[in-house]
This record gives C-alpha cells, sequence and structure tokens, in this order.
C-alpha cells in the first residue's frame, strides 16, 4: 500500500516575491544600446520605400541584398560532394586553413612561413582573434599591461582588450579639419608612449574612418615603433576588400615583419570571403623559431580551452578550401577586386554628385578614404536630419558603410546629403 503524498510546501505567491524586492538581479542596469544595431532597428521599423541603410558593416550587391561569392558556392559544393564528418576540430583549428591564412598574411615565400616559426591559431572571426591576442598579451607579455588604440577605432576594441586584462589608452589618429590622417600628431604620441607598449594598428581600411597611411608613412612608423621597442598588434579584417589587392593591402603587415618587428596579427574572412556568419579568422604571432612557435602555440590553446574549447568546423573549410586550390583562389581574387572596385566606384560617383549638386565643403575625403567606411564630416544634427526626413540611417558620427550605395540610391543619397549641409532638408 502506498503511504499517503506528504503536502507540498506552501509557495510563496510571485506578488510577495517582487514587493519584498528579493530578486537577484534586482541590481542589474539595462545596458547601452548597440550603435549599429540601433541604426538598423530604426531602419526595420521605417515603411518608407527610399529608406537606406548605411550602418551594417557588411557588403551588398548593386541591388543591395547579401551576396554570397561563386568561389563560396564552389567549395561549399565540394565539401558536400566529399561526405565529410561533423567531428571536434582540435582547439588550435584546422591546420590546412591556418597554414593557409599565415601565408596569406605573411606571403607563402616568406622565411618564417617556410621554416614554420609563426605560431598561428584559428579562432572566431577577426573579434575572436582580437580577444586571444589580447589574453595572451595580459598574461605573457613582459614590458606593459596597456594597449593603445587610433582615436578613433572600430567600437569593439575598447571593450575586447579592457575584458582581456588590458589597460586600454588612445593615440592619436584622425584629423576632424582634414577629415585624415593625422599623421604629425601620431608619431609624436608614439614616440611620448612608455618605451615598449602594446600598440594596435589597423592593417587596411581603417575602421571607422576609412584613412589610411601611404606606404611611405607606414615605413616611417615602422620606424618609430622599432625605436622605441613598442609591441605592433595588427588588426587585419579586411586583407584584399580595401584596394582589390591581398598584397597591397597586407602591405604593413609584411613590411613591419621585414624590418624585424614581432607582430601579433589578428585576421578575419567575414568581409573578403563574405563568411560573416561562419565567424572564420585566425590569430597569429611571429617567433623566433620553430621551437618557440610550439611553446607559444600551447600556451594559445591554453586560452582557447576555457573560453570556448575548439573553433566553428564548416566556415573554416570554406576558406582553406578556397586558399589552397588554385583555381578557387584566383576566381576569389577576382571577386574580391570586384567587390572592392564597386565600393570606389561608389566613392567617385559620390564624390562628383556631391560637387555637382555644389554642396558646401570639401568633399576629396570620400575618394581618398579606403575600404568599405567613410567618415562624411556630417555632423551629428545632419545625420539626424537625414533619418527623420529622408530616411536614411548612419551612426551619429557620419560614418557610412559604402557598400550599402548602389546604382539605384546613391543619386537620392547624394541629394539628401547636399540638402541637409545646405539646411534645405
Amino acid at each position: 500500500m502506498l503511504a499517503a503524498a506528504r503536502p507540498l510546501a506552501r509557495a510563496i505567491p510571485r506578488h510577495t516575491l517582487r514587493a519584498a524586492g528579493v530578486s537577484t538581479w534586482s541590481n542589474v542596469p539595462a545596458g547601452p544600446p548597440d550603435p549599429i544595431l540601433g541604426v538598423t532597428e530604426a531602419f526595420l521599423r521605417d515603411k518608407d520605400p527610399r529608406k537606406i541603410n548605411l550602418g551594417v558593416g557588411a557588403y551588398r550587391d548593386e541591388n543591395g541584398k547579401p551576396y554570397v561569392l561563386t568561389s563560396v558556392k564552389k567549395a561549399e559544393e565540394s565539401l558536400t560532394a566529399d561526405k565529410l564528418d561533423k567531428e571536434y576540430l582540435p582547439i588550435a583549428g584546422l591546420p590546412s586553413f591556418t597554414q593557409a591564412a599565415a601565408k596569406l598574411a605573411y606571403g607563402a615565400d616568406h622565411q618564417l612561413v617556410q621554416t614554420g616559426s609563426i605560431a598561428v591559431v584559428q579562432s572566431i572571426s577577426g573579434t575572436g582573434a582580437l580577444r586571444i591576442g589580447g589574453a595572451f598579451l595580459a598574461r605573457f607579455y613582459p614590458h606593459s599591461k596597456t594597449i593603445y588604440l587610433p582615436v578613433p577605432s572600430w567600437g569593439n576594441h575598447t571593450p575586447i582588450f579592457r575584458d582581456s586584462g588590458l589597460e586600454v589608452k588612445g593615440y592619436r589618429y584622425f584629423d576632424k579639419s582634414t577629415v585624415g590622417l593625422d599623421f604629425a600628431g601620431m608619431k609624436e604620441d608614439l614616440k611620448n608612449m612608455p618605451e615598449k607598449s602594446i600598440v594596435l594598428l589597423h592593417a587596411c581600411a581603417h575602421n571607422p574612418t576609412g584613412v589610411d597611411p601611404t606606404p611611405e608613412q607606414w615605413i616611417e612608423i615602422s620606424d618609430i615603433i622599432r625605436e622605441k621597442g613598442h609591441f605592433p598588434f595588427f588588426d587585419m579584417a579586411y586583407q584584399g576588400f580595401a584596394s582589390g589587392s591581398t598584397v597591397r593591402d597586407a602591405f604593413a603587415v609584411r613590411h613591419f615583419v621585414a624590418a624585424g618587428h614581432e607582430i601579433a596579427l589578428s585576421q578575419s574572412f567575414a568581409k573578403n570571403m563574405g563568411l560573416y556568419g561562419e565567424r572564420v579568422g585566425a590569430f597569429s604571432l611571429v617567433a623566433a623559431d620553430p621551437e618557440q612557435k610550439a611553446r607559444i602555440e600551447s600556451q594559445l590553446k591554453i586560452v582557447i580551452r576555457p573560453m570556448y574549447s575548439n573553433p566553428p568546423l564548416h566556415g573554416a573549410r570554406i576558406a582553406g578550401t578556397i586558399l589552397n586550390r588554385p583555381e578557387l583562389y584566383a576566381e576569389w581574387e577576382q571577386e574580391v577586386k570586384g567587390m572592392a572596385d564597386r565600393i570606389i566606384s561608389m566613392r567617385d560617383r559620390l564624390h562628383d554628385n556631391l560637387v555637382r549638386l555644389q554642396t558646401p565643403g570639401e568633399w576629396e575625403h570620400i575618394k581618398r578614404q579606403i575600404g568599405m567606411f567613410s567618415f562624411t564630416g556630417l555632423t551629428q544634427p545632419q545625420t539626424k536630419v537625414l533619418a527623420e526626413k529622408a530616411h536614411i540611417y548612419m551612426t551619429a558620427d557620419g560614418r557610412i558603410s559604402m557598400a550599402g550605395l548602389n546604382g539605384g540610391n546613391i543619386d537620392y543619397f547624394s541629394e539628401s546629403v547636399s540638402k541637409a549641409v545646405k539646411g534645405d532638408l
């Protein structure tokens, strides 16, 4: 015979808990909205057919649609035909991908690549690479726990490095008066930093300004950093996507290594292969020799293991297939150039339109800048009125994604900007 069930403990009414203010999470404040996602949310709410979203940092084709590269489709078809399994990757990732990523960045014929002296691990895109690098430097870089970022820099750089255990400071980079590089200020700040500081450098297509040093200026920057003993950490999120040439966009990285710098490097394949959601990236460090490389990689694995255990498989297979098959690599390079050329053509047309419309100000910087983003020089009141009156959305600081412009909206955008600057919108 079953024993009589005991009566359940009397539940405390939920309203009593709320009234007593005893929720575990009562002290959690609301976080600020992400500025880029906020732009997209406002764009999605807008029902006007003329609306344009220039906030999102993702390539769009001539019709304003997401674009999947043909080389990516072919790589995926090949992988499907191979009927591969879905087993875990090693902690350091897919070797055929990481080795190819190192060759792409440093040059396949570089001595460090050929002798196996570059420590490299797969990462969760560029963000993950930066996070791995920040954590490694916080643990093992012996001279400083401070990293200096260009002002401005990508908005996520500061929280990434702070959460990695590094103090974040800035150096002058952008000159608002010229909408260009503050080269004199940058050099002065590099010289005045404590010796052996960590310095973050955008390898190409500086985000958010689109302003890059010239090759001659990069050489001068390299000389100053070497004289001061600083440690250069490159963020290369746009190799090939900026100028259309993977070699040209890697100039700074390759020059610094040739000049004897032991660099850290974050790579992303989100933009140049359109693998945004696949989260494909790599982090690498220049080592003195293969033995030192092995020790560095062992510690990188220790950083990665408790963070996310091992990286995603599918995107690395796609990227590795493209990089390792000559016919796909050649097709990919042409597609990258095509994307870069389309963005460059939008820069030229925007500049010409603004000049033709006699828009007050100097607009040559639109053509001088490079890559996906442009600091237009528009003020916060102007960006606000463009959203409210013209249904054109961008960040409040006037940064736009050039990839969001196309033949169907460039004239409307130009006319709206011209009216906003004139105060006629």
